[in-house]
């Protein structure tokens, strides 16, 4: 039985730059990766998407693991676990919305001026959650409401399907973003539509989400545990 531990990135930057850590997503990377080697957890595999924010999330591990004197095996790009491009959805999703909705146009400003005002700080609410713009950004690339050149929803999921998930006797590192993980637990829950995404919602950054996998069946043996948080301001969604 193969264990693999799907980790989120830690905390990103800002909404101008959101695909690195920000200084608490460099803690809570570090910090879990200190967990994982005061435990003796020995890990045969380690791979990451090719988004900054889960590199990094990946060499911090790493580098705790090296300071605690432990290996850590090479972190192996794939991208299937590449969170879906969120800002080439809001390029093409948001023009599109503005010229439909008068009243998303208003809102839709309003965030824009709020973000660039609050641009050099990390912790303003403003980067910290999701907006109701935010959500009808989503929305409508998930039900393809608008032309759209990029990767579609249906898919993305395809993508995130096409993961190297070990079937023998190994504890694989993912260093992955929340909704690959979702889809994931999702399928061994046997959820397979987009209801997912609420799974999405509620993971915590730098979490770890275990599935087991034996004779080719994935279950889901454990979700978005954050024990190396010990502070509630180190927990965070976004």
């Amino acid at each position: 039985m193969s264990q693999i531990y799907l980790i989120r990135h830690g905390q990103a930057g800002t909404r101008q730059n959101y695909d690195t850590l920000s200084a608490l997503g460099q803690r809570q990377a570090r910090l879990l990766g200190e967990y994982f080697a005061a435990r003796g957890l020995v890990f045969d595999a380690a791979y990451c998407g090719g988004m900054e924010r889960q590199k990094q999330t990946a060499a911090e591990v790493a580098s705790a693991y090296s300071e605690a004197g432990r290996p850590f095996p090479a972190v192996e790009t794939h991208e299937a676990w590449r969170e879906f491009d969120l800002d080439h959805v809001y390029h093409a999703m948001a023009p599109q919305l503005c010229a439909a909705d008068p009243a998303f146009r208003a809102e839709f400003e309003t965030q824009r001026q709020q973000a660039r005002a609050d641009a050099a700080d990390e912790t303003a609410e403003i980067h910290r959650r999701w907006t109701s713009c935010d959500m009808k950004i989503v929305d409508a690339w998930l039900h393809g409401r608008f032309p759209y050149d990029g990767e579609s929803w249906t898919a993305f999921q395809d993508r995130v399907g096409t993961a190297p998930l070990a079937d023998g006797d190994a504890n694989i590192a993912v260093f992955t973003s929340a909704t690959p993980t979702a889809i994931w637990a999702g399928r061994a829950l046997d959820i397979h539509d987009a209801r997912a995404l609420r799974i999405a919602g509620v993971l915590h950054n730098a979490s770890i989400t275990v599935l087991r996998v034996r004779g080719g069946q994935v279950r889901l043996f454990s979700m978005n545990e954050v024990p190396h948080l010990t502070r509630d301001e180190w927990k965070t969604h976004r």
